[in-house]
């Protein structure tokens, strides 16, 4: 059958099903006057022409009320802004829907790194051993965050699900009533989420996507890869952040730790009672009805235990399927044994843990309970440091820290975060005993720089009556500075007895982090991209140096400005120089929902990730290792681009920018995050206490978009002016890795539109600054595309930039509202305050904001 291309597939099952289903949605009566369907298309209308006429958004939203309204009052303006805005945020959900629901029309399920796409690949190149091989060692984590880049409430996740699957039936009278339920059912949280709730809200994912999608991956290759062969290696792990993440949060305690695993373990246990019930109505058979009734009693009555109290482990619910399944083919010829096996992959694959709760804390948290922990136990008379231990250098510190074991109980210490830092790891010790060792098993140091940030947290754990801990220290390398020595801080580590004997007995593999987030903010995007690389290619050097197997973690988030885009291209691109063993990554808001969130979404990119790892490791692709003129061509581009960054980051205007001019103060009022949206309680905005989240986000509502590309058109042109841009062209073409770096930035170069804010030209104060900003801007667009030999950005991938297109027209007015509400306050700022019309425009710009957060699918 002829396939048409993917493009038109989009715009026949995604664009033009939008416009049908957006048409009766304008029409629904959600509020007492009838008019809002009728008048957003004309307020749309108003902003793009106003914009193309490089009108201001002030402007546009007069003309709007000068021609359809005859003077109507403030009250009536604000109230049709909002109506507007609540309508938009529930378009954006229906595009969602119809995008969910085309998932399997527009994207090729059996294609390219798909799979089925890479046994097809192996079998043709006679790589099949090797295939197999390979799939015993490698592993993909993906690890679900909570950090607030988008969060529905849970009364909408279930409309978008409802309207995904009326979608695909076509069934137009449950889909206008799901879309009157749309426009009644309230978006903004006017509380915000405990870390409990963030936990409750993505456990919704693992309990209705990943469990399926994942156990059906792995009945794939074990059925089609290894055939009558063991595979003894799960493949794909989950893991989770909700309710061990304390870095930068104060809401998380070890209570909550504990409650998140025992929601983890419960919900696996019933996702396994209903697999269980499934079963009994099949192998109504002698002696195994019995068996499956008497498992499916048990799970019962352990799904609701607290924690302590559990009373069947995961290896004897698989000792029993093993028995039903014996019995099922040697006394009932093999009948539903493929459901049994199902099961049997299933308690494999998740345990009674269902993902691993990673426990992450920052090393300056960990230095300051550290002297807190020396000057108390002194006093209680304790024999655990030196008296001169603070006045020693770091080695010497280090050295005791590396002998330091007993028991410390948390109760006993009274400065608090002591207690509470001590508490998370008795936390994870309970974890291990009621869930299994891989229930919580790692921890994670984040802003960590030294040896002694390390074993600052590995001395704690010992602390806790744990000689031998069963856990692996995660150091989280970040920053520019900090990823320049991760290599030389790791192989002081493997050569201190203590670590490296920890390590044995961890089977000698070492999993590190690094954070392309805070690298972004830090080091502007190629530097952080570049450093990030260069350190792994070192840290996979000297951990085969020293016999290590070292597994690389990467904090990514959607945006390419926080590591996300392409992430598969990125991992197929790496190549030999960088380990290969896993590939961990963070996935975080609005990725889960736009890559993960429907079956065929998250078994394709789950696929996705797979093949690249494949293809990197066993060489389907056709990646090439960096040679020494492709490699001087990136270090200096990641150089000058550095040095144009660090001069932008110093520009006296740069804070004062963001404080003033972009919505970053708005982020903590969103509701959308248990945690605080900047470190420090400093009044004053100091950069370096700025999340990367609210960093990144802040340009992105601003539609400028810089952390993805600034300073990336300045490095080029300079290569340009001196006659070698061929150079560039020659890493471009030949360079996987470059390649995809530069294509992710493209996406946050389309998703820019600089005609929102170009009224801040103008601006007495940050008139300079924004000139500076755009003038960059042009210059990557022409740079980019002159590497590229493209003749518009995203040439390449025409169907996310059609998605991408659909989506900035939904959210323009969206903008344009919050754009008017920001400049009505800079009014009230220079002139005569009015508290009522103020909290009114807050409201408005938060509102605005929300809605356009969620509408970021991928967001740049």
């Amino acid at each position: 059958m002829h396939r048409k291309p993917r493009v038109e597939r989009f715009n026949e099952s995604v664009l033009s099903k939008y416009q049908i289903y957006n048409s009766i949605f304008m029409t629904l009566p959600f509020d007492e006057i009838t008019n809002t369907g009728v008048l957003l298309p004309l307020f749309t209308e108003t902003c793009v022409k106003g914009f193309e006429e490089n009108k201001d958004p002030e402007a546009i939203v007069d003309a709007f009320f000068r021609q359809y309204f005859e003077n109507p009052n403030e009250e009536e303006r604000f109230s049709l802004m909002f109506r507007f805005i609540q309508y938009i945020e529930r378009q954006v959900v229906l595009f969602d829907a119809i995008e969910d629901a085309a998932f399997e029309v527009v994207n090729n399920m059996n294609g390219r790194g798909t799979l089925r796409n890479v046994k097809e690949e192996a079998e043709a190149k006679g790589v099949m051993n090797e295939l197999r091989d390979f799939l015993e060692h490698f592993k993909v984590r993906p690890v679900l965050t909570a950090h607030p880049t988008q969060f529905y409430p849970g009364s909408v996740l279930g409309i978008i699900t409802d309207l995904d699957q009326a979608i695909r039936a076509n069934d137009l009278s449950f889909i206008k009533k799901l879309l009157a339920q749309l426009g009644k059912t309230p978006f903004f949280k006017k509380e915000k989420p405990t870390p409990y709730d963030e936990a409750v809200s993505l456990i919704w994912y693992l309990e209705n996507v990943f469990y399926h999608s994942i156990s059906t991956i792995f009945g794939y290759l074990k059925s089609n890869i290894y055939g009558d062969m063991p595979l003894n290696n799960e493949v794909l792990n989950l893991g989770f952040w909700p309710g061990g993440d304390r870095d930068g949060n104060p809401f998380v305690d070890s209570e909550t730790t504990l409650k998140v695993a025992d929601r983890l373990r419960s919900t696996v246990l019933k996702n396994y009672y209903r697999d269980v019930r499934r079963l009994r109505r099949r192998i109504t058979f002698r002696i195994v009805d019995k068996m499956s009734s008497d498992l499916e009693q048990k799970l019962y009555d352990n799904i609701f235990l607290d924690h302590g109290r559990i009373d069947i482990t995961a290896e004897e619910m698989l000792n029993t399927l093993q028995e039903i399944r014996d019995i099922l083919i040697n006394k009932h010829q093999s009948l539903f044994v493929e459901q049994v096996d199902d099961l049997i992959n299933k308690v494999h694959l998740f345990g009674f843990y269902f993902a691993s709760l990673d426990i992450r804390q920052d090393s300056r948290v960990h230095h300051d309970v550290m002297s807190h922990i020396v000057k108390e136990s002194r006093e209680m008379g304790l024999d655990i440091f030196p008296d001169n231990y603070e006045d020693l250098g770091e080695s010497e510190q280090v050295n005791i820290l590396s002998e330091v074991k007993g028991k410390l109980d948390p109760a006993n210490l009274n400065h608090e975060m002591a207690s509470k830092t001590l508490g998370s790891i008795y936390a994870i010790k309970t974890i291990q005993t009621n869930n299994g060792e891989l229930g919580c098993n790692r921890y994670i140091i984040s802003n960590n720089g030294s040896v002694l940030n390390v074993m600052e947290a590995f001395a704690m754990i010992r602390l806790c009556d744990w000689e031998q801990p069963t856990v692996d220290v995660i150091p989280l390398f970040e920053t520019v500075d900090d990823l320049r020595v991760a290599h030389e801080v790791m192989e002081t580590l493997y050569n201190n007895p203590e670590y490296a004997a920890h390590l044995e007995r961890r089977g000698n593999k070492q999993t590190i982090m690094l954070g392309f987030s805070d690298g972004t903010k830090d080091g502007g995007y190629l530097m952080a991209n570049w450093s990030i690389y260069k350190a792994k290619e070192a840290l996979s050097r000297v951990s085969r140096e020293y016999g290590i197997e070292v597994m690389f973690f990467d904090g990514r988030g959607g945006p390419p400005a926080r590591g996300g885009g392409k992430t598969h291209q990125f991992y197929a691109s790496l190549g030999p120089t960088i380990e290969n063993k896993e590939i961990q990554l963070t996935i975080q808001g609005q990725t889960i929902s736009s890559n993960f969130g429907t079956l065929a979404s998250c078994q394709y990119n789950l696929e996705q990730l797979l093949s690249a790892g494949i293809m990197n490791g066993i060489d389907l692709s056709a990646h090439a290792t960096l040679d020494e003129n492709c490699r001087s061509t990136m270090e200096e581009l990641a150089t000058l681009s550095y040095q144009a960054y660090t001069d932008f980051k110093n520009h006296p205007c740069f804070v004062p920018y963001l404080e003033h001019m972009s919505t970053l103060k708005y982020y903590a009022k969103t509701n959308i995050g248990s945690r605080p949206s900047k470190r420090g309680k400093s009044d004053k905005l100091i950069f370096s206490d700025l999340r990367a989240i609210p960093f990144v986000g802040s340009w992105s509502q601003l539609k400028q978009n810089v952390p993805g590309f600034f300073g990336v058109g300045y490095a080029i042109e300079k290569f340009k002016d001196r006659g070698e841009i061929d150079k560039v062209k020659d890493l471009y073409e030949n360079s996987a890795f470059f390649r995809t770096l530069i294509e992710n930035s493209m996406m946050s170069l389309t998703k820019s539109f600089f005609k929102l804010t170009a009224y801040m030209a103008n601006d007495p104060e940050y008139g300079e600054f924004w000139n500076l900003i755009y003038d960059e801007y042009q210059r990557s667009k022409a740079m980019i595309l002159e590497i590229s030999g493209y003749e518009e950005l995203m040439q390449d991938s025409m169907t996310m930039k059609a998605s991408i297109q659909v989506r900035e027209q939904i959210v323009l007015p969206l903008l344009t509202i919050q754009q008017y509400a920001l400049l009505q306050l800079q009014k009230l700022n220079k002139g005569k305050d009015d508290p009522e019309k103020r909290e009114i425009l807050e409201r408005m710009v938060t509102r605005s904001l929300y809605g356009n957060i969620n509408a970021s699918r991928n967001s740049a």
